[in-house]
């Protein structure tokens, strides 16, 4: 059920675990999808909005838990990388007690404060209730969130980019049922929309921890591996924290871009709603791209093979220059009929919708390559060791967005906020090819520092040695 990614081309390894990978991320994304279409089509463009408003605060609390997970289980993939199984159990016992704590609290904390972030991000009155349902009901599904990536993230560390995937599938006919019957037969609007979301993700989670727990021998640990280790939590945490608030800054920085889109009515929160939800959709393979290089870095820094670091992020850059052209030419054929998926055509003025989201969706995939360079990149740096450098990225990211919203939208209004994203992402790789070139070189430095004391230990007498270790 494991794999080893230390050994073998570093092109073949990294597409056969981003196509697996790939496949459960456009599982997990058909909840939004789905979601999103259902709520379109039956409920309208106001619900629509409803739910598009609520974007930038969900992933500021559900991409920290989702970065958390991903920090989590870096210590994972390089205790295997290294062959230290008993070591590697032990971060993967001690990342469930932190994932469980941070679970309750954060579930605690944003249930009472998601309708003052609403307030605050100045949510159209006419669409303002049902953002309120939606969101409260997806963050009280926070403990669902951990649970099913935590567990995702273990399984990828150890190589194995299936048994996720699995369980989103089945997750995600059970959401499109859900949906169906919360909406159709009991008339539950947004609200049901989020239930099915939330319930599907439990049912996902629950699965994957009876298989694991079934079929990863390897994660069977003793009592001493699964208590609490205080030295081993900091080092999770030191991983952990960085990567999810890396999430929850650049998310600030939608916030206050989503706010600015507020002040320009339904339409063109509708408009934007409709464009992102294909755009993630599209972004699905870079996602892939990014969780692929931070178990493959991982792995290779815990084996202290570095020469194979610049290779596998110079062969994925390839991967993603050639989805990105791809990309490019789809949308431009099919970016109206696209975005038309999740909006009710019968609707009177959808005709501007339509095209206001194909604006947006157009102008994003231009600049999928400088994306796909974040990912790819940020991850690799995170699976290396330094996630506060990628932290510092999101900070670039939340400084492009912002100054987008609070300068650009109020002057130029909806076509200023269809280049936020791209500014943010040009930002970021400003900042992290350097940083990337350099976590490399200090690297090596250390394990060239670190071969040095062990081949000048073995120099001595044994005498000498003997009495240097106690």
């Amino acid at each position: 059920m494991t794999k080893d990614l230390t050994k073998g081309s570093p092109m073949r390894l990294i597409l056969g675990f981003t196509l697996s990978t790939l496949l459960g991320l456009l599982f997990q994304q058909m909840y939004n999808v789905v979601d999103t279409m259902i709520v379109g089509k039956l409920l309208g463009s106001q619900a629509l909005a409803a739910v598009g408003s609520t974007g930038s605060v969900n992933f500021l609390v559900i991409g920290f838990c989702t970065g958390m997970c991903s920090g989590f289980a870096i210590p994972v993939a390089q205790r295997m990388g290294s062959g230290e199984h008993s070591k590697m159990r032990q971060c993967a016992a001690n990342a469930a007690w932190l994932s469980a704590g941070f679970a309750v609290v954060l579930t605690a904390a944003t249930a009472l404060l998601c309708r003052t972030i609403l307030t605050a991000m100045k949510t159209p009155e006419d669409i303002f209730q049902d953002a309120y349902l939606y969101i409260l009901i997806i963050f009280l599904g926070i403990p669902a969130t951990f649970l099913y990536n935590l567990l995702a993230g273990v399984a990828r560390s150890l190589g194995d980019s299936r048994t996720p995937v699995y369980f989103l599938a089945l997750s995600s006919v059970l959401n499109i049922a859900l949906d169906a019957g919360f909406i159709l037969l009991f008339h539950t609007g947004v609200a049901g929309a989020a239930l099915a979301t939330v319930i599907s993700q439990l049912v996902s989670g629950v699965a994957c921890f009876f298989y694991m727990r079934k079929k990863f021998p390897i994660l069977h640990m003793s009592r001493e591996e699964r208590a609490f280790d205080p030295h081993t939590a900091k080092v999770l945490c030191k991983m952990g924290l960085p990567m999810g608030l890396q999430y929850s800054i650049t998310a600030i920085g939608s916030i206050v871009l989503q706010s600015a889109v507020n002040t320009l009515g339904s339409t063109a929160v509708a408009s934007v709603t409709a464009g992102q939800k294909v755009s993630l959709f599209f972004c699905c393979p870079f996602d892939a791209m990014g969780a692929t290089m931070a178990t493959y870095c991982g792995q290779n820094v815990g084996a202290m093979k570095l020469d194979r670091l610049g290779a596998g992020v110079r062969d994925c850059a390839l991967l993603g220059l050639g989805y990105s052209l791809l990309a490019l030419v789809v949308t431009a054929l099919f970016a109206p009929q696209l975005v038309m998926l999740f909006l009710d055509t019968r609707e009177a003025g959808v005709e501007q919708v339509i095209d206001l989201a194909a604006q947006f969706l157009l102008t994003c995939t231009a600049f999928y390559f400088p994306l796909s360079l974040v990912n790819i990149v940020r991850f690799s740096i995170q699976g290396m060791g330094f996630s506060t450098l990628a932290l510092l990225a999101g900070v670039l990211e939340m400084l492009a967005r912002t100054a987008v919203g609070q300068l650009l939208v109020p002057a130029f209004g909806y076509t200023a906020a269809c280049f936020a994203s791209p500014a943010a992402w040009i930002c970021a790789d400003l900042f992290l090819i350097p940083a990337c070139v350099g976590c490399v070189k200090h690297l090596r430095k250390v394990y060239q520092i670190k071969a040095q004391a062990q081949a000048a230990a073995l120099a001595q007498p044994l005498p000498a040695r003997a009495g240097a270790r106690y």
